[in-house]
């Protein structure tokens, strides 16, 4: 495993992090608690030592998961996020701060997830949705600083809107936040126009989610996949969607000479080719997950001809809405 420092947090990451959303088993069927917990200890002795949460991950229980797993062992560091009150994903610039981030709710969340998580401090506490509409806002400034001096979290963090990479440049200008996280994979390109280059300019941690674009860059999303309709995955992929993502991926595999067995790594990789992307965190919730995806970091970033070609592939368009 190889390791990357988050920006000016001064934090040693593994270059590939552990997404837990999925083994929340909340929106992502398939879960079990025992397989969850036997794929968090082996990436961790595959030298995985990032792992990233929500509170609104199984309301807790990925978090709880994590505790488990860990403890509070000061070897793994944790990226948790406060979600939304009103639970409105993507923010609404002309909702009011007030709806979202009231101060009152952030502290309360924060001490929900330390007892979720059995510590004392966060490493990373991330909001969960964003606008830069609020960017200005007093209440949440006076918010940033209360919890940043409060111990109880270490760094402070942005998830950035969904396909909308530049919505966060007015927040990181206030110099009060250390990390994004930002949608980032051969299919969604957007962030290396204006954020990636900001991140690397002034010393911002990045970490990359998305990298296999819900399942679609796996190449094991096809027209005839068919998913619980509580399933996430079922309504990202509704309609016409899987057809135009098997016609992509497939694209994609001529174009390398590659099979499709391979694309999950060569996803992987890509992101991993941009250094200013301190960690990538594909969803994981089994052992084989885990062991595949490990293998990405061992093989290093892409060649320059095939990040080339991979350019051609960029495809503007949310399956969120």
């Amino acid at each position: 495993m190889n390791y990357r420092i988050l920006g000016r947090t001064g934090l040693k990451v593994s270059e590939l992090g552990f997404g837990a959303w999925g083994i929340g088993k909340v929106q992502w069927l398939g879960g079990e608690d025992q397989k969850s917990l036997n794929a968090l200890k082996l990436a961790r002795d595959l030298g995985v030592n990032f792992y990233d949460t929500a509170l609104a991950y199984g309301n807790g229980h990925s978090e709880q998961l994590l505790a488990q797993a860990f403890g509070n062992s000061p070897e793994v560091v944790i990226a948790s996020k406060i979600p939304p009150k009103n639970r409105i994903w993507p923010a609404n610039p002309k909702t009011p701060l007030s709806e979202v981030f009231p101060k009152h709710y952030v502290l309360a969340s924060l001490e929900e997830s330390l007892r979720n998580l059995g510590r004392d401090a966060i490493d990373v506490y991330q909001f969960h949705v964003w606008t830069d509409a609020w960017a200005d806002n007093d209440e949440w400034l006076e918010t940033l600083r209360e919890i940043r001096e409060s111990g109880k979290v270490r760094w402070v963090g942005i998830s950035v809107t969904e396909h909308d990479a530049a919505d966060v440049l007015k927040a990181l200008n206030t110099g009060l936040i250390d990390v994004v996280q930002v949608i980032y994979n051969i299919f969604d390109q957007s962030p290396e126009d204006e954020l990636l280059p900001y991140c690397s300019k002034n010393d911002i941690g990045v970490i990359a989610r998305v990298p296999f674009d819900e399942g679609g860059l796996t190449g094991k999303v096809r027209p005839e996949t068919e998913f619980e309709a509580t399933d996430f995955r079922a309504r990202y992929f509704r309609d016409g969607r899987k057809q135009e993502v098997w016609e992509r991926v497939q694209a994609i595999a001529r174009d390398l000479d590659i099979e499709l067995d391979r694309l999950a790594e060569i996803a992987l990789r890509f992101c991993l080719s941009d250094q200013s992307v301190s960690t990538v965190i594909p969803g994981m919730r089994s052992p084989s997950n885990v062991k595949s995806n490990a293998a990405a970091s061992e093989a290093g970033p892409l060649p320059k001809e095939i990040l080339e070609k991979l350019r051609a592939h960029r495809w503007e368009r949310n399956f969120y809405l």
